[in-house]
């Protein structure tokens, strides 16, 4: 099994073959259902992890290759960094990071209360390096286990991609409270048009880029642009945004997979401005809301489904 990568601004360019499929599927699952899959988000990520263990992700040991402000952002060697992998899932990139770095302490929270009790079972888990606890990022406060302003790095790792898109810019005010003016949140997640994507049925698609499992766990794939918008819009500054494409290649078999991620990196300003004054949730009376914006266009596709969706997730 090889890997080949590569990054790129633009988007991954479709076949012929994969318009016509996309073009052909425009059906939403109906508002009933998607309220259901709402409502049970959590159970749904509770069975995912009862039926996988900790076995379903391999652990990430290409985090500090990928994003370099792991070690660049130290001021001197050997500083004590703090940071908060929000969505840590089962410790896959939490336990690797924690042994290549010595002087780290994380905080690690999750959706699931499972997965957050296998973290706490793992024997490296370690109360004087890592403190691990529940959370749904888009309502419980993070106030309440970390303090204000005293995080190094936020690691944001495949976890987006599971909260609707109506309810993201809540995840993101949230960490913003605990981010030291200034630092860094590190990004990866599903791009438009990856892989995984292209093979989701008719009866799938929740809204424009997002789609559920068969498990019931949802998934997004973002685009460039959106993400930008996402992040400024909450008080951030853009550092680095691009495509990853990944050609996952089985010489054996004869697979090829193409993969689309996004990876970028945006900064809390130094001097901090308030989020809630910088985002601006338009209303369907709204005169300001400019359907030209694609963060406010993406959002009106969306509000002809079910309303309220609250919860999300932690994973890939």
């Amino acid at each position: 099994m090889a890997s080949l990568q590569r990054k790129g601004l633009q988007a991954k360019i479709l076949t012929s073959e994969e318009k016509e499929k996309l073009k052909s599927e425009q059906a939403l699952v109906s508002g009933f259902k998607q309220q259901k899959l709402e409502n049970e988000a959590q159970k749904n990520w509770d069975l995912f992890y009862k039926r996988n263990s900790t076995n379903f992700f391999k652990d990430r040991h290409w985090t500090t290759r990928e994003f370099e402000e792991l070690k660049s952002c130290r001021e001197f060697e050997g500083q004590k960094l703090t940071i908060l992998e929000a969505g840590c899932g089962v410790g896959n990139c939490l336990f690797p990071l924690l042994e290549e770095d010595l002087s780290i302490f994380a905080y690690a929270c999750d959706f699931s209360p499972r997965a957050v009790e296998y973290v706490k079972q793992n024997p490296l888990y370690n109360l004087e390096r890592c403190k691990v606890f529940q959370c749904d990022l888009t309502k419980d406060d993070l106030l309440d286990h970390v303090p204000r302003e005293s995080v190094d790095i936020v690691m944001l790792i495949f976890v987006l991609s599971a909260v609707h898109p109506d309810k993201m810019h809540l995840v993101l005010q949230n960490i913003y409270k605990v981010l030291k003016p200034g630092k860094s949140v590190l990004f990866r997640d599903y791009g438009l048009y990856d892989h995984t994507m292209l093979r989701f049925k008719a009866s799938s698609k929740l809204g424009e880029n997002f789609y559920v499992r068969q498990d019931g766990t949802r998934s997004y794939f973002f685009t460039e642009e959106f993400l930008a918008q996402l992040f400024v819009g909450t008080g951030y500054e853009e550092v680095v945004n691009e495509y990853v494409f990944r050609e996952t290649v089985n010489k054996k078999e004869g697979l090829c997979v193409p993969r689309v991620f996004l990876q970028s990196k945006f900064r809390k300003p130094p001097r901090d401005l308030s989020p809630a004054t910088l985002y601006h949730q338009p209303s369907s009376t709204d005169p300001s809301a400019s359907i030209t914006d694609p963060l406010i266009h993406h959002r009106s596709r969306l509000r002809s489904q079910p309303p309220d969706m609250d919860s999300h997730r932690t994973l890939q």
